[in-house]
């Protein structure tokens, strides 16, 4: 039962940053529309149409507002594990194709390791349908001695 508690948390929390809540403006642009289809502890598949706010020049998703989407994804699943939010220690994305403005893609996050305090979660953004990967983000983060809680 806790353990579908902190996976609700979770869930909460990151809904909160898609809706502006406990975010800054930016986290609320790059997230706007979010839509949790599945999770469990340690996994969180979300579909996500591209906003038009988040364009580069040409009419693509902005890789910076990608990064921002796949940080705050992981970050969800990872609090689905531990209970509060970690810091980024070790944060890479591979860009292997782009989305247009209004596209729908899905992301999956999954937490595939632990170790002490620290916590590695991987990230696939694929196109909606054929499921072509986009991006792939890997992250590491790691716990402070206090922990950090999700409105920090």
């Amino acid at each position: 039962m806790e353990e579908d508690a902190i996976l609700q948390k979770s869930l909460k929390w990151l809904r909160d940053l898609s809706k502006g809540n406990i975010s800054h403006e930016l986290e609320a642009l790059t997230l706007e529309g979010l839509q949790i289809v599945h999770a469990q502890k340690g996994s969180i598949h979300c579909n996500f149409v591209v906003p038009t706010r988040a364009s580069d020049p040409d009419g693509n998703w902005h890789v910076g507002a990608m990064a921002t989407l796949i940080d705050d994804v992981a970050a969800a699943a990872i609090y689905s594990v531990v209970d509060h939010v970690k810091l980024s220690l070790d944060f890479s994305i591979s860009f292997y194709s782009t989305a247009k403005i209004q596209e729908e893609v899905e992301i999956e996050a999954k937490v595939i390791g632990e170790k002490g305090r620290l916590t590695q979660v991987v990230v696939e953004v694929t196109r909606k349908g054929n499921r072509e990967l986009i991006a792939l983000g890997k992250q590491w983060m790691a716990s402070d001695k206090k922990g950090m809680k999700p409105s920090q």
